[in-house]
């Protein structure tokens, strides 16, 4: 197999460090425990990544990263066409780049990244410092009916019945 090397160049951050590091947390957790858990025979736990598959499985793919490498698999036909009627990208486009992950990786130490300032971990979950449980946002301005008047109220069953009926539901 070809293989590009393209040496880093110093970029802008263009994303708080902080959601970077949130983010990478949820895409690791596509491999701990999500529909990219296969990658866990690979023993590492520097892998993020996310599966994808287009309605009717006309495209399958898997776009994963290490801390020093990106890689994304795409399958699917030049003229769409279906794949398979359980065709997946995490069965049919995550086994590619395991392969060529493990090949890319062999001598390459696991990385661990470290939490930056201003993230917290809270049983289990990565929180903004400022955006904790104790307070984040608790609810969306809904009130109760016997609220002042004037603030917003959850829909009626009759409205609940017009929005779905928009929807075709």
């Amino acid at each position: 197999a070809n293989s590009i090397t393209i040496e880093p160049a110093a970029a802008e951050r263009i994303i708080d460090e902080r959601t970077a590091f949130i983010l990478t947390s949820m895409l690791q957790d596509v491999i701990k425990r999500g529909t990219g858990r296969r990658a866990l025979a690979m023993g590492r736990s520097d892998l993020a990544g996310k599966t994808g598959t287009t309605n009717d499985s006309m495209d399958a793919w898997f776009a994963g990263y290490h801390p020093s490498l990106v890689a994304v698999v795409w399958i699917g036909y030049d003229q769409p066409r279906k794949l398979g009627d359980r065709e997946t990208g995490g069965g049919l486009a995550l086994p590619v780049w395991i392969d060529y992950m493990a090949t890319a990786l062999r001598n390459t130490p696991v990385t661990e990244l470290s939490p930056p300032e201003g993230v917290v971990n809270i049983g289990g979950e990565w929180f903004y410092e400022e955006y904790t449980r104790s307070s984040g946002v608790r609810d969306v301005g809904l009130q109760s009916p016997d609220a002042e008047e004037g603030a917003p109220s959850a829909p009626s069953a009759s409205e609940k019945s017009d929005i779905l009926d928009m929807f075709g539901k």
